[in-house]
């Protein structure tokens, strides 16, 4: 791959919310490129990972696929586990004090994240590394050293901080070392870039990049990506919001969340979490401008593609051939579960007998907005005796066979 080719492809993605910022990153990045290949060495690339759940969805694997195109290009990869970081817990997004985890919870975290990461890292070229490797032996002389480089007014102008600033409510002190902890790894790690969101744009480019400078090291190039949008193709990807892929999805799932994502979310699926190139992006776009390309072809080229993926190419064959005969030809399911009506079963009872939905206040909810048929006729009263046996759906992937 050409050099103007890699640069484009390791950009691709990126969002800076300041262009001469994003010129200037991706001139360092051009630059270190082109140093590496005379010195026939590797870049050393990292990401931080604060393995505050198990249960991954499509965003958090963004950064992963960032990694995955520098390995691809040759360069040396480390996924650094924050175990020390965790427990603190980034406050860069959050409008109020994390949990602080426990050092059981983050281990047991940890590994099932490395699991699921592998699905897109090569194993054996990925490096795991653990921060409480080093940030547990800092001592305070060497913290207070760290924070002299910032102002408190420097943390204060941060959105997340500002907020809760002018609510009146507290931040605490050690959410504050979480940046100066980030950038203590950049420099421990001798890394030359680190990847990351635009969340973590403070504690990356601020931060660590200063950092290094102040210890006397060639500051890392900081390589920003934007944040994927949930199924609703409107706010950040969110298990809690429940606009999310989780990646432990059946095949079916996956790929028909993917096609319930609106048209102007798939080009920041494309870039953020596909390996197609940016050629090949921009020709699918260019397609779709003139109109030679149906959105619905492409975005079923996407789902087969993400289901490639976390699956098998022969499985996300598989799962559209499924998809198009219960969505395209409206037929059902042949592999459904079958529950039996129990006397005096009410719509709401028979929804959450058949674990349709996960309370009697989901299945209000999905009654109220229209989303809960048997046999193709839309239920429209939750307190009703339900109908007579028949195919009951939920939503457009859920089916039960109520007999």
């Amino acid at each position: 791959m050409k050099m103007e080719e890699q640069v484009a492809l390791l950009m691709q993605g990126t969002e800076y919310g300041d262009q001469e910022l994003k010129d200037t990153m991706t001139n360092e990045l051009r630059q270190r490129l082109i140093e590496a290949e005379k010195e026939h060495r590797a870049l050393r690339v990292y990401c931080g990972f604060d393995p505050r759940t198990s249960d991954l969805h499509l965003g958090h694997t963004v950064p992963m696929r960032k990694l995955r195109q520098f390995q691809e290009l040759g360069h040396e990869v480390t996924f650094v586990v924050g175990s020390f970081t965790s427990l603190i817990g980034d406050p860069s997004d959050q409008d109020k004090l994390r949990p602080q985890l426990t050092m059981e919870q983050v281990e047991y975290n940890a590994q099932t994240y490395a699991d699921q990461a592998y699905k897109i890292l090569e194993r054996t070229k990925t490096k795991i590394r653990f921060n409480s490797e080093w940030l547990s032996e800092m001592t305070f002389q060497e913290l207070i050293k760290l924070a002299s480089n910032f102002s408190i007014q420097q943390f204060l102008t941060r959105e997340a901080f500002r907020k809760r600033w002018d609510n009146g409510d507290p931040i605490y002190l050690h959410e504050t070392f979480y940046s100066l902890m980030q950038g203590y790894d950049a420099h421990t790690l001798q890394t030359d870039v680190q990847v990351g969101g635009t969340d973590q744009l403070f504690n990356i480019v601020t931060a660590a990049r200063k950092i290094m400078t102040f210890l006397g090291d060639r500051p890392n190039i900081a390589v920003i990506l934007g944040i994927l949008p949930g199924t609703d193709g409107e706010v950040k990807m969110s298990k809690s919001l429940g606009n999310h892929i989780p990646l432990l999805s059946t095949p079916d799932d996956m790929y028909g969340k993917v096609m319930s994502i609106p048209d102007k979310a798939m080009g920041s699926f494309m870039r953020l979490v596909t390996r197609w190139t940016p050629d090949q992006i921009a020709g699918i776009e260019a397609g779709l401008k003139s109109g030679s390309l149906h959105p619905r072809d492409v975005k079923m080229s996407l789902a087969r593609e993400i289901v490639s993926i976390y699956h098998s190419p022969e499985i996300a064959t598989q799962a559209e051939t499924a998809f198009k005969k219960v969505f395209q030809q409206k037929e059902v399911p042949d592999d459904i579960p079958t529950i039996d009506l129990q006397p005096g079963q009410t719509v709401l009872d028979v929804l959450v007998a058949a674990n349709l939905v996960a309370s009697k206040s989901d299945g209000r909810r999905m009654i109220e907005q229209k989303g809960v048929k048997l046999d193709g006729v839309v239920l429209e009263k939750f307190d009703a005796a339900f109908p007579h046996p028949g195919i009951l759906q939920m939503g457009k992937r859920h089916f039960v066979r109520v007999v």
